[in-house]
């Protein structure tokens, strides 16, 4: 393939979003293409700037960080122009916008025609429903944004069916391209010494259902089962599930982690538990089912793509009891948990790698090339 110009804009460098751009950005350098990226400033921590440190020497279309706020602000058009000029200045062959946010300045370009514009939800906007104010006013602005998107990469076909349902028909070219993990990530991981029996790794927010996962560690408890648990990860509930725990008196039984890299994270526990209420194509279950770990998880967005005919395990949603019968048939060594892990494994090893997902991406930009080619637009 024809060298690129990619420039990745996204807001905040954190979490699975962030995972994505760096695994897509080392890949495409790897190919041979001119890569930029330009995220926010406020976000990210120590954490992201050791990571762009390392990143920034290999990124010829540079790396810069400007302010941008998780919500609409005034101050959006000072965070566009920046990334107009970092257009301009790149002569970029695609911009890729990741976040709603990120998807929004991509598609707002307005110097440079002859780029194609792509962009990838990672939930964002499509978490949000038309029954509240601020659902309204995101899903109405994806809605007028859409027309300017001349490629559309969704990382599951749930989100693709979502966006088409609540926002509707992409005029620009559509591709399912799956998220993917490297080759070291299938290496087993040694279970610490000191591990408790479950460990949860994500941002602590509603969405994410660590609420759920509290109430099950309850329910066992108050039927006379102790179950230990680490919670890594940081974010805006953490006070209030800290409170969630005293009250349930589990003080002694969970305990909360900082954000730390995955693997390690996953070394804290013997079964990992991802109990969210909604997701896209969560990298941690990728990751936890490529190292071959026991895992429960919940029966939403496209996790059921990831576990394919296995999904009939998954956990329903919002369902502390469902959950908590769960950790108890993993934790004793139930037969189908071991087995459900080993071809969990064999499914993410056959379709979900870091090559097969750049592969998906980068044939996506060239058909969006060639269609603007036909359209006069390049």
């Amino acid at each position: 393939m024809t060298p690129l110009n990619i420039l990745h804009v996204f807001r905040a460098p954190v979490g699975g979003l962030f995972r994505h751009v760096l695994d897509l950005t080392r890949e495409q350098v790897a190919r041979g293409h001119r890569v930029g990226i330009i995220a926010d400033s406020l976000t990210g921590g120590a954490n992201a700037e050791k990571i762009f440190a390392e990143l920034a020497p290999s990124l010829a279309l540079g790396l810069s960080r400007y302010p941008m706020r998780r919500h609409a602000n005034p101050t959006d058009m000072f965070a566009l122009a920046h990334v107009v000029g970092r257009v301009e200045k790149a002569n970029a062959d695609v911009i890729h916008g990741h976040g709603a946010k990120g998807g929004a300045y991509a598609r707002l370009v307005y110097k440079d025609r002859r780029a194609v514009r792509a962009y990838t939800p990672h939930g964002g906007s499509l978490l949000f429903g038309h029954e509240t104010l601020a659902g309204k006013f995101y899903l109405a602005t994806e809605r007028l944004l859409m027309p300017r998107g001349d490629l559309f990469l969704f990382e599951s076909g749930y989100s693709e069916q979502i966006f088409r349902r609540k926002i509707g028909n992409p005029r620009g070219l559509v591709r399912v391209v799956h998220n993917g993990v490297s080759r070291a990530e299938f290496a087993p991981i040694e279970v610490r010494f000191d591990a408790t029996d479950l460990v949860f790794i994500g941002e602590l927010r509603p969405v994410k259902g660590i609420d759920v996962l509290i109430d099950a560690v309850g329910i066992l408890k108050r039927a006379g089962r102790k179950v230990t648990t680490t919670l890594v990860g940081s974010g805006p509930d953490r006070e209030a599930l800290e409170a969630l725990v005293a009250k349930s008196g589990l003080t002694s039984d969970i305990c909360f982690k900082g954000a730390m890299p995955a693997r390690e994270a996953l070394s804290l526990g013997r079964v990992m538990v991802v109990p969210s209420r909604a997701e896209s194509l969560p990298y941690v279950v990728l990751e936890t089912a490529a190292a071959g770990k026991p895992l429960i998880t919940t029966k939403v967005g496209g996790v059921p793509e990831i576990y394919g005919s296995l999904s009939d395990r998954l956990v329903p949603p919002d369902n502390a009891s469902a959950l908590a019968t769960a950790i108890v048939g993993t934790l004793d060594g139930n037969s189908k948990a071991a087995d459900t892990a080993r071809e969990l494994r064999k499914r993410v090893v056959a379709g979900f790698s870091v090559q097969t997902m750049v592969d998906g991406v980068l044939a996506g930009y060239r058909d969006a090339i060639e269609t603007l080619q036909k359209t006069g637009r390049r």
